[in-house]
């Protein structure tokens, strides 16, 4: 049974949605690795083609998540957006902890500016994977 056949009155529990958390999570996977990289690195200048290769390859995961997640058709967005805010919350706390370790460590330049958007990527991603997650199953 497709997505577009659900009976009226069915669970969301039980219905199918497309990999949106499959699709955050990849590309919280790749800033990650790419993170370790240029952590490792630190302070000296770390290779910045595979981190960028990284940092796109996990953006352009993050902004098919989005743009699956906006073509959602019944989906919560009330609760969706509700847990989004706290997570994004959380990890901003989290985000910018690791941006002053980098700074402090004297990192600069294009080195920096690929923390910083991968640093990005990582904040929005893990909020959306959990406010998805919990939307799904919400019945409103």
């Amino acid at each position: 049974m497709s997505a577009d056949q659900i009976p009226h009155g069915a669970s969301n529990a039980n219905r199918a949605y497309p990999p949106v958390a499959w699709l955050s999570t990849g590309a919280l996977a790749f800033v990650i690795i790419g993170g370790i990289l240029m952590a490792s690195y630190a302070p000296r200048k770390a290779p910045l083609g595979v981190a960028a290769a990284l940092l796109v390859a996990g953006a352009l995961l993050l902004v098919s998540a989005g743009v699956v997640l906006v073509g959602l058709k019944d989906f919560s967005r009330k609760t969706f957006l509700m847990v989004f805010k706290w997570a994004i919350f959380a990890d901003l706390v989290t985000a910018a902890m690791i941006e002053f370790a980098f700074v402090r460590d004297h990192t600069s330049g294009a080195s920096l500016l690929i923390v910083t958007c991968m640093l990005a990527v990582f904040t929005l991603s893990v909020p959306t994977t959990i406010a998805f997650t919990v939307a799904r199953y919400a019945d409103d």
